[in-house]
């Protein structure tokens, strides 16, 4: 039985990248050598990697003043790194759209100050802040694109990007990068964990603007950004299994004719699942509809009596991972570039189903 795979993350991959992969993890281009046996210093994951690193400028159309890396540790220590970075001596400003954020502040805390300048937290991060007051001078703003837990998203970056003055703009953008087209020179870093659209965990995707990184020898090697810049992505061992994962879902991407083609499906995929919410007396939205993400819908069940039931009927249909965050409960149903339509036609069937037997 085909699985229907909504799990948040690590998230669904394309199947002809999953093939692919374990092909070369059995042996790499015919090399008689497995990828997860070959130097990182090889040329033969030179060319991987080489290849990642263009085929991201090439579908993200990145300006040549930036720099792609790969680093580990995932977008947690990217949190602190960041701040890390980027802190001179008026500290950090941000937006706090819910979990990612709230642990991005607190590690820009152990760096210095920091300032939230909007919050969604009075209503369970149920929306997007519209109002941002810069009333104190940072040295970088920082902010989540989209967030998971509560099914939120930053539809367009303009209520930000009007009060940026000198200030650096850094951006989470673990879950929805590759999702939707974007303009890469409106920000001075974007960091990204690796398994929501990208590939499996391991790796971390860098984006950053060579000329909003100043030197600084004084900070810890691997946390300086200037050295993955200047060593290539490859001052220690490099994730190689996660990084030539990435290069096929790149490839894949490039393929199907890039970001305009997944946007224009992702967002087919997101009017269905909430239509359905909105339609059905059974089911109810959690965030505000102007809010909605188009990678995680979350919604509940109103009937609790049908609960079991609707879960029952969901696991038979070969659905997989739509269980709520434990912190919101009710249901999420991430939607990732290489989940098909199809999927969400079957999640929406026994939507109708479920409500026929109420």
């Amino acid at each position: 039985m085909k699985k229907h795979n909504f799990s948040a993350g690590p998230s669904i991959l394309a199947n002809s990248v999953i093939k692919e992969a374990s092909k070369s993890v059995s042996e790499l281009n015919n090399i008689g050598l497995s990828l997860l046996e070959i130097s990182h210093r090889s040329q033969n994951f030179i060319d991987i990697i080489n290849e990642a690193k263009e085929l991201i400028k090439k579908i993200l159309k990145i300006p040549s003043n930036y720099d792609v890396l790969f680093v580990q540790g995932g977008a947690s220590l990217q949190f602190y790194m960041t701040a890390l970075n980027f802190f001179k001596k008026n500290g950090g400003g941000y937006i706090d759209t819910g979990v990612w954020s709230k642990k991005a502040i607190k590690e820009a805390q152990k760096v210095g100050q920091t300032h939230v300048f909007a919050s969604s937290s009075d209503n369970a991060y149920r929306y997007i802040p519209k109002t941002i007051n810069i009333d104190k001078k940072v040295d970088y703003i920082h902010f989540t694109s989209n967030n998971t837990i509560y099914g939120t998203q930053f539809h367009d970056y303009s209520n930000i990007l009007e009060k940026i003055n000198e200030e650096k703009l850094i951006c989470d953008m673990s879950s929805d990068i590759f999702s939707k087209a974007i303009n890469i020179s409106e920000f001075d870093l974007i960091y990204a964990g690796a398994q929501k659209n990208l590939g499996p965990a391991g790796t971390t995707l860098i984006i950053i603007n060579k000329d909003s990184i100043s030197k600084n020898d004084h900070l810890p090697t691997y946390l300086n950004y200037n050295t993955h810049i200047d060593k290539e992505s490859m001052f220690n061992t490099p994730p190689v299994f996660s990084i030539y994962v990435a290069m096929l879902t790149l490839r894949w991407i490039d393929k199907l004719g890039g970001v305009d083609f997944i946007q224009e499906k992702n967002e087919i995929k997101a009017k269905m699942i909430y239509q359905e919410i909105d339609r059905n007396n059974l089911f109810s939205g959690y965030t505000k509809k102007e809010d909605r993400s188009i990678m995680n819908a979350t919604f509940n069940i109103k009937n609790v009596n049908l609960k079991e039931q609707f879960e029952k009927m969901c696991k038979e249909a070969g659905i997989n991972g739509i269980k709520g965050h434990r912190s919101v409960g009710g249901y999420r149903a991430s939607m990732y570039n290489a989940l098909d339509v199809e999927s969400v036609e079957i999640l929406t069937d026994i939507m109708k189903q479920i409500e026929k037997k109420a």
